[in-house]
């Protein structure tokens, strides 16, 4: 049976196992998907033991995606601008890496019938989540796409990537008097409960936030947004399965319903 695994460490919060198992169902695959954690020093080691093993492909999480970069013999275009990898594919001795977060992030947020088109987008962060869906979004074609960092250096070295596009960088302080249809948040603050360091009077300019992040609870920056009646607050849980989705039609050429097993997931996490 062809062998998928995802690998990070920590691991055992993944809920990649149950959603890419619901997608084998679904779509009528042989497939055997697992989580496996891996020392830090040990990713080389544990990708060439999948291969291996009629290892076919495998999900990568944090902190190896950079890792996952390295390893690769091919990337693809979005990949190789991200600097990480989330996808590996293994075929006639190639190892080939993708990223398929920023799939992930459009497709949800079209799902919600979100129009990326022509809309001004603040994208809080410049760490790895943020990198992983610039092109993706811009692929969207906004009016602008905005990435606000508290290190400006960093978010001003994403927008260099893309010099033909409409892409700026600013520090969080200087969004305050800005307005925007979509803020985004790439950044892990909202797990912290902390308040991400954006005004009311630009969170509530918006008609879209989303974060990346999900749980059982709404992150502070959702809950700051629904204070200051946003009328679309999203959590990051449809861009976890949408990305998901996108990585096993790269390995299976099926593509799965991510309806179905976003609803099951959802209860899954209110139980």
């Amino acid at each position: 049976m062809d062998q998928y695994r995802v690998f990070g460490n920590p691991i055992a919060q993944s809920k990649s196992p149950f959603i890419h198992q619901k997608f084998a169902t679904q779509t009528k695959q042989k497939i055997n998907y697992e989580s496996e954690l891996v020392e830090l020093d040990q990713f080389e080691v544990a990708v060439e033991c999948l291969i291996a093993n009629n290892g076919k492909g495998a999900n990568v999480t944090a902190p190896f995606k950079e890792q996952a970069f390295a390893l690769c013999n091919q990337l693809s275009e979005r990949a190789r601008l991200a600097g990480a990898v989330n996808t590996l594919i293994f075929s006639n001795g190639v190892i080939y890496g993708d990223t398929t977060d920023g799939i992930g992030l459009v497709s949800d947020l079209l799902r919600h019938q979100i129009q990326l088109q022509n809309s001004n987008i603040l994208l809080l962060g410049a760490g790895g989540a943020a990198k992983g869906v610039v092109q993706a979004i811009l692929e969207q074609a906004p009016k602008s796409l905005t990435i606000a960092n508290r290190t400006l250096s960093k978010a001003q070295a994403i927008a260099d990537q893309y010099p033909h596009a409409e892409v700026n960088a600013v520090t969080f302080e200087a969004t305050e008097h800005l307005i925007f249809d979509i803020i985004i948040n790439a950044t892990s603050v909202g797990l912290s409960g902390v308040n991400l360091p954006i005004s009311d009077q630009t969170i509530s300019s918006a008609s879209t936030c989303y974060d990346m992040v999900y749980g059982l609870e709404p992150t502070a920056f959702l809950k700051q947004a629904k204070l200051l009646d946003v009328d679309n607050i999203i959590d990051g849980l449809g861009m976890l399965v949408g990305q998901a989705a996108a990585s096993f039609y790269l390995w299976r050429n099926v593509r799965p319903d991510v309806e179905p097993v976003l609803a099951a997931l959802r209860k899954q996490l209110s139980q």
